[in-house]
């Protein structure tokens, strides 16, 4: 590309700069509480382990360094997320520069991830290890195009870093790399690329970043795989047939629901001029059909011969989040004129990034019209403040990693246990008084000391359950007197 046309596309980059920078303040506005995955990482911060349990520890590691030098806050967890999100945009956007002529085309396909619902929304309303995935997908996807077109030791260290970061995101990624190599080697053009030496430069820097966590992977591989398995293979008492049928339906449907918004928007702005692209082929259309037909081989085989009989849209991440691309690639294969698509397209990507921080917005908000209650409405830190005017806590031990995650937030300097994660064992040796603190979802239904909470009072402190409470705590943008009950006792408090 030349100097001029470089310049030309910067504007994508400060329009997804300001983008992001307003999702974090719109994160900010809305509630102070963390929804399951920004708790996890506020909950787990607390100690650096090689593993976690089910999901890798990629995110965990980056989100561990910040909040030690930034403190644990919500402020940390959304510059966090939306500096990856942005960072895997302009990746995207690089990547597109590379093997797109038509900058307006480069544009479509950079901001046309907007357009996946998962991507643009999910990931905002609370995941974070699928962020991780879609940066190292970015990531590996730039060096990976940029070895086959301008190969370079740093463009095979690139796609090397981007497959270690990947593999510690999340274990699916692993098939976005096989899927590539694959594709690479069915190309003769291509496969000079595979067969270079500089690609033991990719494989030394993808196993020195995974060296840690392969080895905690060694001795705690059912921990790690077991949930995700399970998830996997929920399919009731169906025969194989129909475990099968329930696989491959769920992976139609992913993958409709990942990709079809995004094809219908393409659709719409091209008008009648797409139809030609669809059957219109170049170098790069034909490597990324093969990639994405590696990469949905491979999952079908996941079903037939690994029992997989549930496929969710956010796990197709990995691959298909370069449709936006693809599709660029064939519109610029078939010669299809872009100003006026583009010119219909712009519009609608406004439409996005206006709606999206709106509703992730008034999702919250709009509970003092509706009473409909997201977990972000839950009064946490309400809660704990009430509680702190009875006695200071010296460590509290919480039902769940959801509650765990919230109350860390608020409790820096002091270890924040949950029920649900053993693993965590701090020294609670003159730590008191010791608070514990469970949620009751449904007024008047087991509000005692929950029994697992009692026998870890008696198996790790050998004491009796305490006299337990309850407190009503008016929700986040509640309704009238509308309020979330909480469930505590102390040990050892001291009057």
């Amino acid at each position: 590309m030349t100097e001029t046309s470089n310049r030309d596309i910067r504007w994508i980059f400060v329009l997804l700069a300001a983008y992001f920078a307003l999702q974090i303040g719109v994160r900010l506005a809305t509630s102070h509480s963390l929804d399951l995955d920004e708790a996890e990482q506020a909950f787990r911060s607390q100690w650096l382990a090689a593993g976690y349990g089910p999901q890798p520890p990629f995110y965990n590691w980056l989100q561990y360094t910040v909040f030690l030098f930034a403190g644990v806050s919500l402020v940390a967890l959304s510059v966090v997320k939306n500096i990856l999100l942005f960072t895997s945009y302009l990746l995207y956007g690089l990547t597109a520069q590379l093997i797109l002529r038509d900058k307006r085309l480069v544009a479509m396909a950079t901001l046309g991830l907007l357009t996946i619902p998962q991507m643009v929304f999910e990931m905002q309303r609370d995941l974070t290890h699928t962020v991780a995935v879609f940066f190292s997908a970015s990531l590996f996807f730039y060096g990976f195009i940029l070895s086959l077109k301008r190969p370079s030791l740093a463009s095979y260290l690139v796609a090397g870093i981007g497959i270690g970061f990947g593999l510690l995101a999340k274990y699916n990624f692993a098939i976005l790399p096989a899927a590539a190599l694959i594709a690479a080697l069915t190309d003769a053009r291509l496969r000079t690329r595979i067969f270079d030496r500089r690609l033991a430069v990719t494989a030394v820097a993808a196993l020195v970043i995974t060296l840690p966590h392969l080895f905690w992977l060694k001795d705690n591989l059912d921990f790690a795989t077991a949930r995700t398995l399970e998830k996997m293979t929920a399919s009731g008492d169906a025969s194989y047939p129909m475990q099968v049928a329930m696989g491959a339906g769920s992976l139609a449907l992913a993958t409709v629901g990942f990709a079809g918004l995004t094809v219908a928007v393409f659709a719409v702005v091209f008008g009648k001029s797409l139809r030609p692209a669809l059957t219109a082929q170049s170098e790069w259309t034909r490597l990324l059909e093969r990639m994405m037909l590696v990469f949905l081989t491979g999952i079908l085989l996941l079903i037939v011969f690994g029992g997989a009989a549930g496929i969710k849209d956010r796990w197709l991440v990995p691959m298909l989040f370069i449709v936006p691309l693809y599709l660029c690639l064939k519109i610029e294969a078939a010669g299809v004129e872009t100003s006026k698509a583009f010119r219909r397209f712009m519009p609608v990507i406004a439409v996005i990034m206006i709606g999206v921080p709106a509703a992730l917005y008034g999702s919250v908000a709009s509970a003092r019209f509706t009473g409909h209650y997201e977990r972000l409405n839950r009064p946490y830190a309400s809660m704990l403040e009430i509680l702190r005017k009875q006695a200071e806590p010296a460590a509290i031990l919480a039902g769940d990693s959801l509650l765990a995650g919230n109350l860390r937030q608020d409790s820096s300097g002091i270890p924040v246990l949950s029920m649900d994660y053993p693993g965590f064992k701090p020294d609670l040796s003159g730590r008191r008084p010791l608070l514990l603190v469970w949620l009751i979802p449904h007024k008047g239904k087991n509000e005692a000391l929950p029994p697992d909470m009692a026998q870890w009072l008696q198996a790790h402190l050998g004491i009796s359950a305490p006299e337990s409470s309850v407190i009503d705590v008016p929700y986040v943008y509640g309704r009238g007197d509308d309020s979330y009950r909480f469930g505590y006792a102390w040990v050892d408090q001291q009057n």
